[in-house]
């Protein structure tokens, strides 16, 4: 079949990973990007490297329009990727040039256009409400009139493996139509999102053995298949894939970026980022998850901060010997870290390797790990946790190594106090006595709640003698009520997380009380900053 090329523009790279979270990922139910988020987004994006981004849809929404107008003014500059424009073909009975959307394509001045069209003559006949010879028309109509004003052009083949399924010859008259027009690439969309790994790889390889064309794929996640529907696809042929970011999109979400693309590298061997960026992986996510304001998902693959966690001392024992035992990659070439969790599960070697985590040697003590052992075990049946407490652990294994770690203070007695006032404002009062510094001290504060006004009374009694108290805050606070065992009483754990602006730890406190439980994690947190000052 014949084709026309894009005047002065190369038909790309080998292989094309493409991003779509500025458009298919902005579709999730809790996203809203501003046009700063957005530019934001692309820029992180052009940082780890991938090939296209795809802004949105100008002429359709204001705020791409907008995203389009300011980068084509300078306001992102890209040095891996290409700026893609989304949107529709013509309109039935007009033509390209006439058709505005098509016209605003062209205004929004991307290099790259990719164009959605019906591939499923059921969508063609009942929603498009064109016969199947009008809907190819449109296709090739657009899709040529775009390559002849210097455009690159992608065309997304929507509901196409339905589609396939149903109407083999309409589906393909549909590929070919945008092919022969000049389209450098065909996506394959699984637009319900409702293949499976098996059938994708079946019809990208039936597609590609017919037509010999370029395919692309675009999964959505309504099977939790996507990104097995991705390598599958690219397996069998494909070698343009869409993705989002963290796998943000409509409904179930799209085909993760970052799981597919440590893919490809780690287990296809395919450079489809530039030097070193597959060590961005973990930072991009983290950072795009900050702007669409989700927290990341701890157990996301490849990048999450438990994708290469171990809580079984089985999993410890074998880590000891060599990581990789149970790691099915290092996890510092996607740029994430190993975890060694020490819970009522964890053995010797647990302890040993997470002691060498925080920096206690405890090799040749097998008497302070045995110790230990028993001491976290007995403290998580009364419902302490450290796994997500590294601070509390690790003066937990200092005091067994070192003995225990002289306090900033001494505490005489606190005590705390509601006052409900008549205009229905209830303030927390909160008094202190500690022994600091040779003196005794007793402060007063008051706070919107107990365990602030605690510490806001603890800071005004340290501050005059600690000087690095000011650079400390409690930057998270959990709550969790524990269920009691029969005959006794429920009890509450709290994780309290502190910055001080470098660095980050956790402290956890364990109480019938719930004040308790925060005075002891507080406790903690500045016995830990005190020892690391």
């Amino acid at each position: 079949m014949t084709r026309t090329e894009p005047a002065g523009l190369p038909l790309g790279d080998d292989f094309h990973l493409y991003d779509t979270t500025l458009r298919d990922g902005a579709q999730r139910e809790g996203i809203s990007y501003s046009v700063a988020d957005k530019l934001a987004v692309a820029r992180l994006l052009d940082e780890l490297g991938v090939g296209f981004i795809e802004g949105g849809w100008p002429g359709a929404l204001p705020k791409d329009t907008e995203f389009f107008a300011r980068a084509a003014d300078g306001e992102l500059i890209l040095k891996h990727a290409a700026l893609v424009a989304f949107g529709s073909t013509r309109k039935a009975g007009t033509t390209a040039a006439e058709d505005a959307q098509v016209r605003a394509l062209l205004d929004s001045r991307a290099p790259v256009v990719t164009l959605v069209a019906k591939s499923d003559r059921r969508h063609i006949e009942r929603a498009l409400r064109v016969d199947v010879d009008e809907a190819c028309a449109m296709v090739a109509d657009t899709v040529s009139f775009l390559v002849g004003e210097g455009r690159r052009v992608f065309l997304d083949a929507e509901h196409f493996f339905d589609g396939y399924a149903f109407d083999p010859d309409t589906s393909l008259r549909v590929l070919e139509a945008g092919f022969t027009a000049g389209a450098d690439v065909v996506v394959l969309c699984d637009t319900n999102g409702g293949q499976l790994p098996l059938g994708i790889a079946e019809t990208v390889r039936e597609v590609a053995a017919r037509t010999g064309f370029r395919l692309g794929i675009h999964c959505q996640d309504d099977t939790s298949c996507a990104v097995a529907n991705s390598i599958a696809a690219v397996q069998a042929g494909a070698t343009h894939v869409q993705c989002t970011a963290n796998g943000y999109g409509e409904r179930a979400g799209n085909a993760d970026l970052f799981a597919v693309t440590g893919n490809l590298v780690a287990k296809l061997g395919m450079d489809v980022l530039p030097t070193g960026g597959a060590a961005e992986l973990t930072r991009v996510s983290h950072a795009l998850a900050e702007i669409a304001n989700i927290a990341p998902d701890t157990h996301q693959a490849y990048v999450g901060s438990s994708a290469f966690a171990h809580k079984a001392g089985l999993h410890a024992s074998a880590i000891k010997v060599d990581p990789l035992l149970y790691n099915h990659i290092d996890p510092s070439s996607v740029g994430n870290d190993m975890r060694v969790l020490v819970t009522e599960m964890a053995g010797r070697a647990s302890l040993e390797l997470k002691g060498r985590e925080l920096g206690v040697d405890l090799a040749g003590r097998p008497e302070a790990v045995t110790s230990v052992v028993a001491k976290v075990k007995e403290l998580e049946a009364e419902g302490w946790s450290f796994e997500a407490a590294d601070a509390s652990l690790e003066l937990l294994l200092r005091e067994e190594v070192d003995g225990p770690a002289e306090p900033p203070f001494t505490l005489e007695s606190y005590r705390v106090v509601l006052d409900h006032r008549g205009d229905g404002e209830v303030i927390s009062e909160a008094t202190v006595k500690v022994h600091v510094a040779g003196e005794r001290v007793i402060a007063t504060a008051e706070g919107n709640g107990p365990v602030h006004a605690l510490d806001a009374a603890l800071r005004k009694a340290l501050s005059p003698s600690l000087s690095w108290l000011d650079s400390v805050e409690l930057s998270d606070y959990k709550v969790r009520i524990l269920p009691s065992h029969p005959g006794s009483d429920a009890v509450t754990r709290v994780l309290l997380k502190s910055s001080d602006g470098d660095q980050e730890w956790t402290t956890v406190g364990v109480h019938g009380s719930i004040v308790e439980a925060s005075w002891l994690a507080l406790c903690d947190a500045l016995v830990h900053k005190s020892m690391r000052a």
